[in-house]
């Protein structure tokens, strides 16, 4: 009864999750003027066509995409940089490294945004130049992004054998080229993850990319505005479309992860 009772629960939380996005996919495909409402006209591709003839859709689904490569990019760097420096250090540094990692993380998105909004009119003041816009855009979701690649990548440098990097050097290979030969290959399945992680919080960020977009719309933004007038049907698709590409990475996250657990070599059984 007790597993029965777990398994009954665990379909409902499932389903209390699932089932709006469940219900906004099927009513992508409604044909009717009312979709948002429910009301079932057939089913058509029509709103994804009208998706993708929208003009102003199609400048903000790039926005969307050329920040989350950029940023992805450059927190990816970045945040490898930081967990081999952090993995270098002693203890107690280490420690307090850490939960300087950790507190973006933790910390309310809308200060988060608020602040980096301050920050960066107060440069535009300073050092003169444009209004928030990509580049506030850009530098904001690296800053939100990198401890999501750095707790990433640190598991895989803490499961590397210290040995090895010693071991090329000892056999002549130079340290940076012992570091592309030894070390990036061991923990690269910890910097794809942090990558496709950094790729997907950057699409689907809204808060922060609120307060410092300046006058650039990204798909969460545009979304917002969209839903501030008439709801239109063509959000359903946008989101149906959202939904999907985030799936999918999260699909391969795990696959990677499963394929790098199995390839682990095991313990062997000491012999008596």
């Amino acid at each position: 009864m007790k597993k029965i009772s777990a398994r009954i629960y665990t379909f409902l939380i499932f389903l209390f999750l699932y089932a709006p996005i469940f219900v906004l996919i099927v009513f992508s495909f409604n044909d009717s003027e009312t979709a948002s409402r429910t009301v079932w006209g057939g089913f058509s591709f029509r709103w994804y066509r009208k998706l993708f003839e929208d003009r102003l859709i199609l400048e903000a689904l790039r926005n969307t995409l050329f920040i989350a490569v950029v940023s992805a990019a450059a927190s990816t760097v970045l945040g490898t940089m930081a967990a081999i420096g952090i993995n270098s250090m002693k203890r107690l540094p280490r420690r307090i490294m850490m939960n300087i990692t950790n507190f973006p993380m933790v910390n309310p998105e809308i200060v988060t945004g608020v602040s980096l909004m301050l920050l960066f009119v107060f440069a535009v003041r300073l050092f003169g130049g444009k209004s928030l816009g990509m580049a506030s855009l850009i530098a904001a979701h690296i800053t939100f992004c990198l401890p999501y690649v750095i707790l990433s990548v640190l598991p895989k440098l803490r499961q590397m054998d210290q040995n090895l990097y010693e071991a090329a050097q000892d056999l002549g290979c130079p340290p940076l080229k012992a570091f592309f030969k030894v070390v990036l290959p061991e923990i690269m399945p910890g910097i794809v993850t942090g990558m496709i992680m950094a790729f997907t919080l950057s699409i689907d960020d809204f808060v922060i990319s609120y307060f410092t977009s300046g006058t650039t719309q990204t798909l969460p933004i545009y979304i917002y505005s969209m839903t501030r007038k008439r709801i239109s049907p063509e959000i359903n698709a946008l989101s149906t479309v959202l939904f999907t590409v985030i799936m999918v990475l999260l699909i391969i996250i795990n696959v990677r992860s499963f394929k790098d657990r199995d390839s682990r070599p095991k313990a062997s059984t000491p012999l008596h």
